[in-house]
């Protein structure tokens, strides 16, 4: 199968050309990625008819992501989720960083990774490989580094996601990928009818800025308890501070694969028949139900709605940094920040 070209993907407002890249496997299974943020456009996997459906929310063009302030298929880094207080501290210096969330720090600040234009480092039939140079002080973080993304197709039908950089100060490292799934498609309106399965015992509750509190909270007797598979929607509105909060799910829950790299999750959408595997080598995972979508814009003449998607964010805990009891993201000065993500897509 011959490497398909690179399409143009539109200007951005400083005049830089944004492309997007065509992955294929040999089922036919399609990803579209691209350089603008890393991010992943457009996911094309057979349904139960042997269909394909595009199952990501994404819009059609580089102004779309420009514009967008969802995070829609984006590389979220240095640091994903929050950071309270949007400071912290590292071997007794003070790091300041953007206050763009309630006065704390949501995805490192108003300088996003999935804002910038990122280097194709290399790409083949099936994968692509993005780099970004991110110098000392780059969002306020200490260390300069070179950010890799992958994206690649195997022919199991996953889409796998590494990243790779070696800091060169001790600094924080906390990437995840913020892509919205409707399994039926994405332009089939609510998530909410997913069945999700997440193999996780507890999460950790946050206040009404979604800044955790510390608490490791088992989901025993609670809506967050998704141990069994459950519809998104079955306990989303429950009278319980958490979701009232978050307006729906926004949380993260602590995942039991201690550290090794295993299925964590499972969606299922009955009408496509489409099942979505989880896997990472990562502690957490933030469950986020797009609460906040409101009349999106999106491609294909579509506007994304509340709840259309449903986004499973693999991280270390928000906010880590000022909690000793959960797993930090710190990395080493020359050592290898390596992580896998993995979407698995079958039909049952």
């Amino acid at each position: 199968m011959e490497l398909q070209k690179a399409a143009g993907f539109g200007t951005t407002k400083d005049g830089k050309e944004a492309q997007l890249y065509p992955l294929e496997n040999e089922s036919g299974m399609k990803a579209y990625v691209t350089d603008y943020g890393a991010s992943l456009v457009r996911l094309y996997v057979p349904d139960q008819n042997g269909e394909f459906r595009d199952v990501v929310l994404g819009y059609k063009d580089v102004s779309g992501y420009e514009q967008g302030d969802g995070g829609m298929g984006a590389s979220v880094g240095r640091s994903a989720n929050r950071i309270g207080g949007a400071k912290f501290c590292l071997h007794g210096t003070a790091y300041e960083l953007d206050q763009n969330d309630n006065g704390n720090n949501l995805h490192s600040g108003y300088d996003y990774y999935q804002k910038r234009i990122w280097t194709v480092d290399s790409r083949s039939r099936n994968a692509v490989t993005f780099v970004l140079h991110s110098p000392d002080q780059d969002q306020g973080y200490p260390g300069a580094l070179d950010m890799h993304v992958t994206y690649s197709l195997d022919e199991e039908n996953t889409l796998n996601i590494h990243y790779e950089a070696v800091p060169d100060q001790d600094t924080v490292i906390n990437m995840t990928n913020h892509s919205y799934f409707n399994l039926n498609g994405h332009d089939s309106g609510t998530a909410m009818n997913h069945k999700l399965t997440l193999l996780a015992d507890a999460f950790t509750p946050a206040d009404a800025q979604s800044i955790p509190t510390g608490e490791i909270r088992s989901v025993e007797g609670t809506p967050m308890d998704f141990r069994n598979a459950k519809a998104l929607g079955e306990d989303i509105d429950a009278d319980y501070e958490p979701l009232i909060f978050g307006d729906g799910y926004d949380h993260n829950w602590v995942l039991n694969n201690n550290g090794k790299f295993e299925k964590v999750a499972e969606v299922t959408a009955e009408e496509s028949g489409i099942t979505m595997e989880v896997y990472t080598d990562l502690p957490g995972i933030q469950l986020y139900t797009a609460n906040f979508l409101d009349h999106e814009p999106g491609k294909d003449g579509v506007c994304y709605e509340k709840r259309s998607g449903v986004c499973l964010e693999t991280q270390y805990y928000p906010d880590a940094v000022h909690h000793e009891n959960f797993p930090q993201p710190l990395c080493r000065k020359g050592e290898k920040y390596d992580t896998r993500t993995a979407y698995r897509f079958l039909v049952r």
